[in-house]
């Protein structure tokens, strides 16, 4: 029986080191640490337990019968963040550059198979050189099989994707479909087609970095949620996003003890300027009304004329999505109709309630705009949040123009409650633009223009721009001291806790993609 224990050790041994020592070093010398350091790093203490250990390849061909490794490139299991179930999987790339076999997709499969039937969310840490080539199509199909679990356990389980070296080609496709991206600068990149098959194609000569690292993905395409300057943070990352939200679907997220005095907020009561044109940082504005220290912004390089993120109200877990005007006046352009339409869809998924804080002139005008399709990008955040049947407050600082007033979850849309502070406007446009278009023939027939023209905006001003006719009619519960909007929002997620709403009985609906 002794010498069963001696070949089980052996064996645990060979698979603890994976591509073994020369090509650990070589990774660390990368600035990468392995795909055991980064489980060991982000579950709790001693709490992972692997699955298949002991997986090896099946490939004959070109002489890999000779070179198979215990666990063959991915360590799968499960275990416990900050005390909660997750299921992960870690590309090993001194395991044949982490590439993805038969065997080696049948691991993932196996783990999200089980976040699945047991209700948790799947972490895949990426650090691989794509589908291994030796053994042709039958890497394919392990990809088609994970896209296709991928597809399933959207909106069933939180998934979060962790690239933290190579991941090119098909690979790409997995961490897409999933919830969230986090990416660490200089060691990892995303591209369809690399460097060398661009240059050929079409001559242009670039750098993995400049064409698919993480500040262009976070920047410049937008398909990284989150960079990071190292791996350690990158880990931190993900178990405080894990923070935000719940098990699965069916769960609602931790609600954390919170003992509050005094919700007021003086702060707040001088932040709109004087001036309507003139901007101020919504970020101070989210500062002051969310528990202290607790905003955790999604996409904060992409789009950055809207805002998305999460936060703790009262110690209740809330998703924010708020117009920036100190960027772009925070009008809604394509970027940031989608960047908040997928994030609403997130929050709706998994019971997160979502605040919306207010100050939009309207769309981006332009060709640019137009030919890129504002329609159908717009009309992306507008069913997001016609679709969401989770709690919707929505609180309108100053600007509420045109259809943008209408799709940042308005009244008419099934916002639950909507608040507006006394500095805010409440329009089809602004008043100098409605004057030129109401009275554009008594402004030509004066005999001085710019007068009449004053005197008709002061008009509209005075009729429109302002919340109370949109409280006459019922689009705005109440007009709050700025001050006290804390309390406010405080007191209403509570009386909406246990909102139910149902969607009519459909298949799915049809988004504007």
């Amino acid at each position: 029986m002794k010498s069963r224990f001696t070949i089980l050790e052996q064996k645990q041994n060979e698979a603890m080191q994976g591509g073994g020592k020369k090509r650990i070093e070589a990774q660390h010398k990368k600035g990468k640490i392995t795909a055991r350091e980064r489980i060991h790093f982000l579950l709790d203490e001693d709490s992972f337990e692997e699955i298949g250990m002991f997986v090896t390849h099946r490939s004959t061909d070109f002489g890999m019968e000779k070179e198979k490794i215990p666990g063959d490139g991915v360590v799968t299991g499960y275990g416990l963040v900050n005390g909660r179930l997750v299921y992960v999987f870690a590309q090993d790339f001194t395991v044949f550059g982490g590439s993805l076999s038969e065997t080696n997709a049948k691991k993932i499969c196996r783990i999200m198979d089980l976040a699945m039937q047991n209700g948790a969310p799947v972490i895949g840490l990426n650090d691989s050189g794509g589908a291994r080539i030796q053994e042709g199509v039958v890497s394919l199909g392990g990809y088609a099989d994970i896209f296709y679990r991928n597809t399933l356990a959207s909106g069933v389980i939180p998934q979060i994707s962790a690239v933290m070296g190579p991941c090119a080609g098909g690979a790409v496709y997995s961490p897409a479909i999933t919830d969230f991206i986090m990416m660490v600068e200089n060691t990892s990149y995303m591209f369809v087609t690399g460097p060398n098959v661009v240059k050929t194609v079409t001559h242009e000569d670039v750098s993995p970095e400049e064409l698919g690292g993480a500040m262009t993905h976070a920047s410049k395409s937008g398909v990284t949620h989150f960079t990071c300057s190292n791996e350690m943070e990158c880990i931190q990352r993900i178990r405080q996003l894990l923070g935000f939200i719940p098990q699965n679907c069916e769960d609602e997220p931790a609600l954390l003890p919170y003992e509050g005095s005094d919700e007021t907020r003086a702060a707040l009561d001088k932040i709109i300027p004087d001036h309507p044109n003139q901007p101020y940082d919504m970020k101070e504005v989210i500062q002051e009304i969310v528990d202290n220290n607790s905003f955790l912004e999604v996409h904060k390089d992409f789009a950055e004329n809207i805002i998305v993120g999460f936060a703790r109200l009262a110690g209740r877990s809330i998703g924010i999505v708020a117009n920036q005007p100190a960027n772009l006046a925070g009008v809604l352009d394509i970027h940031a109709s989608t960047k908040a339409g997928r994030f609403v869809r997130f929050c709706d998924c998994f019971n997160i309630p979502l605040l919306v804080l207010e100050d939009v002139p309207g769309f981006l005008p332009g060709t640019d705009q137009e030919w890129n399709a504002i329609i159908t990008n717009g009309a992306k955040l507008l069913f997001a949040f016609c679709e969401a049947t989770v709690p919707r407050i929505t609180v309108i600082t100053r600007k509420a123009y045109g259809g943008a007033y209408d799709v940042m979850n308005s009244k008419h849309i099934g916002a639950d409650m909507n608040y507006a502070w006394p500095s805010a406007e409440i329009a089809v446009m602004g008043a100098k633009g409605a004057a030129e278009i109401i009275f554009k023939k008594e402004i030509s027939e004066s005999a001085d223009h710019e007068a009449k023209w004053k005197e008709k905006e002061d008009e509209y001003n005075t009729l429109f721009a302002n919340p109370y006719k949109a409280a006459e009619h019922g689009y705005v519960d109440e007009v709050i001291k700025p001050s006290d909007t804390r309390k406010k929002l405080i007191a209403a997620f509570e009386m909406l806790q246990h909102k139910a709403a149902k969607l009519p009985r459909k298949k799915h609906g049809n988004i504007p993609l």
